[in-house]
């Protein structure tokens, strides 16, 4: 069967001498995996269209569980994110997110805009922290992994605004029930707020956040808490994004020219 798809490039894997192998996600059918071949050599017409985060049109055969690729035409290539190596660690833990979290044919405009959203705002410089608790958000919400920001995870009560946190069971805690709990953390208001503008807010509308050092800590903390204690992946692109931030101002902001 023939497909012609909008699709980001979210995984390659080298096959053979000159041949690729890519993942794409696509908001109709979910990922893909298809077969370039000649795509390694410098002047394949498929060269360009399977380097990743590549937005393009797929025309790809499919007959099993892999495709072959016919053709590409690309839509935004992400060359500049490609080329800024503490940019791109950002994006491959996103990519990474999306190809890992979501299974095979599952298909999700949503998702696919929000992943799109992210890439291009990378790429334009915004802050990549914000952007990757933003998406995490959305996978976990997808993943079934919601974490409850509104109100007590184990009474149900309703709560303007709270300090406690617990990780394990997933959500805030109002001051009566964090006396039962082991583990619970004491969390900064203005972080609570800020998680729960990353649960409301859609990526496609990101305009400029001013956030303090200490919170944007507390909140990577606890997202990084969260997403090892319920989605218990072990990040390959992680480790090198963490590396990478290290050498950063702050650890947060691009390094300066």
């Amino acid at each position: 069967m023939l497909f012609k798809v909008d699709g980001i490039v979210i995984r390659t894997i080298d096959y053979g001498e000159g041949n690729k192998i890519i993942v794409i996600y696509t908001k109709e059918t979910g990922k893909a995996s298809i077969m370039a071949r000649g795509a390694k050599k410098l002047k394949s017409r498929l060269s360009s269209v399977t380097q990743l985060f590549t937005y393009a049109e797929f025309t790809y055969y499919k007959k099993g569980k892999m495709g072959t690729l016919n053709d590409g035409e690309t839509i935004k290539s992400f060359h500049d994110l490609n080329l800024d190596l503490f940019k791109s660690t950002y994006a491959a833990y996103l990519v990474e997110l999306v190809d890992r979290m979501i299974d095979e044919q599952e298909g999700s405009s949503y998702i696919f805009e929000q992943l799109l959203a992210s890439l291009e705002f990378i790429e334009e410089g915004k802050d990549p922290q914000v952007i990757t608790h933003l998406f995490e958000m959305k996978m976990l919400e997808l993943a079934g992994y919601y974490p409850v920001l509104t109100e007590c995870i184990s009474c149900g009560a309703e709560l303007a605004d709270s300090s406690f946190f617990s990780v394990s069971l997933g959500g805030t805690l109002c001051y009566k029930c964090k006396t039962r709990e082991q583990y619970v953390k004491k969390i900064n208001t203005r972080s609570l707020k800020l998680l729960r503008l990353f649960q409301e807010m859609d990526i496609r509308r990101l305009g400029k956040i001013n956030i303090s050092d200490p919170i944007k800590n507390e909140v990577k903390m606890l997202m990084r808490d969260f997403m090892d204690t319920h989605v218990n992946i072990n990040w390959k692109s992680r480790y090198v994004m963490d590396q990478i931030s290290k050498t950063t101002p702050n650890n947060l902001e691009h390094p300066k020219k």
